[in-house]
């Protein structure tokens, strides 16, 4: 059987048909890379309640991508909890772009509120709704490095990013403009976070890594 990787989904208002209603969903894209990699997608919908439940059916869990983080937002209430409860069980973690900044701030870091304001430039975001792309440089000997390589060739679209890094994380990939672009929690379970996004990308090892880890952490939990 296929390890069971939770993807938690935005809401938002979406249309389809006729229709015009609020909508939890995830792009197309993340169902695709899990099944591409081996896993079995399940989406997870916004929810506060159920944690534990809703843990127990899943091998592992992607933060997906998003709008800007909001305390006060059913989607941030329900994956902050998703997310410590999975930190608390070991469960393999892939945080992808809001994932990441999630996982920062659940840390106990913060974020810089708009990145051109710091760096100068509009390039990890030029234009809504399109990925700009650049160049990350991966720390040697990291788990990141040991996935991705050294350096990778990555698609992006956040205004956001990591200030002070939060306990237990570890800068593992930066932008040329010296932007963290990565975070891992060393010496743990496979937590992982990517400011870009990679099921956007052709590369799916980041997603073949989180189904191996999540394949392991099935076999050894039955």
């Amino acid at each position: 059987m296929r390890p069971l990787i939770g993807i938690t989904s935005y809401a938002e208002e979406a249309s389809w048909g006729h229709w015009t209603l609020p909508a939890a969903l995830v792009p197309l894209s993340y169902v695709r890379s899990v099944e591409l990699a081996g896993g079995r997608p399940i989406v997870v919908p916004p929810a506060d309640d159920g944690v534990d439940e809703t843990l127990d059916a899943l091998d592992g869990l992607i933060l997906s991508g998003g709008a800007d983080l909001d305390p006060a937002a059913e989607r941030d209430r329900g994956e902050l909890g998703l997310l410590t409860g999975a930190l608390e069980r070991d469960l393999p973690v892939l945080a992808i772009c809001r994932g990441m900044q999630l996982l920062n701030v659940a840390k106990g870091g913060n974020l810089h509120q708009h990145l051109p304001d710091v760096v100068g430039h509009e390039g990890h975001r030029q234009t809504l709704g399109a990925f700009s792309e650049h160049v990350v440089r991966i720390a040697p000997g990291s788990r990141a490095a040991g996935i991705l390589g050294e350096e990778a060739r990555i698609k992006s679209t956040h205004h956001q990013a990591p200030d002070r890094i939060g306990d237990g994380l570890e800068p593992v990939g930066w932008a040329e403009d010296g932007t963290v672009e990565a975070l891992e929690r060393p010496g743990g379970a496979f937590a992982v976070g990517v400011l870009w996004h990679p099921e956007a990308g052709e590369d799916k090892c980041l997603f073949e890594a989180l189904v191996e880890e999540a394949r392991t952490y099935r076999a050894a939990r039955s």
